[in-house]
């Protein structure tokens, strides 16, 4: 094997990747939309096939051969780069590897499948957040509130096998735990990482605090309590901009066509989403997973949305946001090697998507995309820029909870990780945790079991958004609605794919490696 010419290498192996991948996406995509036993056993049977086929051991020793010879063409050494990382990471036995597939694939499906009871109903995600935003009876919140993490105590232990079998694998490759695993595989350095979080922990440390005191006075006045609990709030992880803290456009945005204003938004960018959207699937039903993802089926144009669109400001910024990743998979160089068909990175993906999900509290897409009256945002236009820096700080102590959380599973997965927690989301989010509460609350998020080392690039994506929003405001005069804005995107972004490592396209399309300094001028 080691013999083989890398082009030969690269050429025999992207042509079984592509297919074993293709055909895994789509029993993926199955899985989510009918969230069936059968549906969860043929997903289980592809991944399998695909990790076992990743985790040749021989064909990694190949790769690192050719790596180490001499290349010229920059594509074949990048394509060789990825083929290595992808490989190395699944490098377990089949044991390893079954136990693996097998619990993430349940968990997914029981969050798929589940639907807690409140009075002897069932009741959605979309139907708990709608007493979360609404109801003035605090029992019937806490109920609703208690709800949404009953899922938490259903899959917990499953979750902690995850963390026990993933961090076997990482320990077998020569790593401290598999959270160390994942950042080098995703080429993140840890140092680096953490301090960049630390200098965000530092930039909104204050104006959180300071919003957050004015938050909690309006809801005891509106409650009338004295103190303020968990489900006080307008969503299960104090993630989200409630109404109390800042500006709400549910009304604004009540009779908006989230698929229709998405479509636009992107047609100004030259982007037809049309194709995309006409293959998703967008509105709630029964046995269906209840968030909402993008997912490129084939890297040749499949690409497909799942959502759960219901009127009102949340799911209008969640479909710009999941069409911000579909404008970025259709939009890349169909002529590249299948295996740079694909972001160059997933927090720049994340970038492009929050990015996005932004315009929604954008004077110019308001009017001009969205149709809303020019004097009723006048009207609102004070607010704008208050609720879209709060919702940044919001959202940005919420990843870090996440993201040390996350590093804590991993580092001792044995932990009384209930308590800890707890100290996380009062030490970030300064929320009070109920009294006498013992429950696994951190299993009631989805991304901790199935999409494990993954918060931070959400994080890393906010100070990307707004990196590139500085470029297109000095280059392009904005982002919505811009012609030159989509030119920009599609050319120093989109179009390279993978063919550039994340470093070297952010410092090439925005003259600069990443940093804060923009997202912390957002905030003022």
């Amino acid at each position: 094997m080691s013999d083989v010419h890398p082009h030969r290498l690269v050429s025999d192996l992207s042509t079984r990747w592509q297919d074993i991948e293709t055909r895994f996406h789509e029993a993926y995509w199955e899985s989510q939309v009918r969230a069936t036993p059968e549906s969860e056993q043929a997903r289980t049977d592809l991944e399998l096939e695909l990790r076992e086929l990743k985790g040749d051991a021989q064909l990694l020793r190949a790769v690192e051969d050719a790596l180490a010879t001499e290349l010229h063409d920059a594509h074949l050494r990048r394509q060789l780069e990825v083929m290595r990382l992808s490989l190395l990471g699944n490098q377990m036995n089949p044991g390893q590897r079954s136990r693996i597939v097998e619990l993430s694939t349940a968990v997914e499906s029981e969050f798929a499948s589940f639907r807690p009871e409140i009075q002897g109903r069932r009741v959605s995600d979309n139907d708990i957040l709608e007493i979360l935003v609404s109801s003035p009876d605090e029992s019937t919140r806490r109920r609703a509130w208690e709800a949404s993490k009953e899922i938490g105590a259903r899959v917990s232990d499953r979750v902690r096998e995850l963390a026990r079998t993933r961090n076997e694998v990482a320990i077998d490759l020569g790593f401290s735990d598999y959270y160390r695993m994942s950042l080098r595989l995703q080429e993140l350095d840890e140092p680096w990482l953490f301090e960049i979080l630390d200098q965000l922990e530092r930039l909104t440390s204050e104006p959180f605090r300071a919003w957050k005191q004015r938050l909690d006075a309006t809801l005891c006045e509106r409650f009338g309590v004295e103190r303020v609990y968990p489900w006080h709030y307008a969503d299960p992880f104090f993630q989200h901009l409630p109404a109390a803290g800042g500006l709400n456009l549910d009304e604004s945005l009540a009779q908006t066509d989230a698929a229709d204003v998405s479509l636009r938004t992107f047609a100004a960018w030259s982007i037809d989403l049309r194709g995309v959207l006409n293959d998703s699937d967008l509105y709630p039903r029964a046995d269906k997973c209840q968030h909402a993802f993008c997912i490129d089926i084939d890297r040749s144009g499949d690409v497909r949305i799942l959502a759960n669109v219901v009127p009102g400001e949340r799911w209008v910024e969640t479909m710009l946001h999941e069409s911000g990743h579909a404008a970025y998979d259709i939009s890349i160089d169909r002529s590249l090697p299948y295996l740079l068909r694909r972001p160059t990175h997933t927090f720049v993906t994340e970038a492009i998507a929050i990015l996005c999900g932004r315009l929604v509290r954008d004077r110019r897409w308001l009017t001009k995309t969205a149709g809303i009256r020019e004097e009723d945002v006048n009207e609102l236009l004070s607010g704008l820029a208050h609720a879209a820096a709060a919702e940044r700080i919001l959202f940005a102590r919420w990843g870090l909870v996440m993201t040390h959380f996350e590093r804590d599973l991993y580092s001792d997965p044995e932990a009384d990780l209930d308590a800890r927690w707890w100290e996380l989301v009062e030490r970030f989010q300064l929320v009070r945790p109920p009294p006498d509460r013992r429950m696994p609350d951190w299993a009631a998020k989805i991304h901790v079991a199935v999409a494990p080392v993954y918060y931070h690039n959400y994080l890393l994506g906010e100070l990307l958004a707004s990196q590139i929003e500085g470029v297109c405001e000095r280059d392009a005069g904005g982002v919505s609605g811009s012609a030159r804005a989509g030119e920009l995107l599609r050319s120093k972004i989109f179009k390279l794919g993978a063919s550039l490592r994340w470093d070297e396209l952010i410092e090439q399309a925005t003259d600069r490696p990443l940093a804060a300094d923009d997202f912390a001028a957002s905030l003022a």
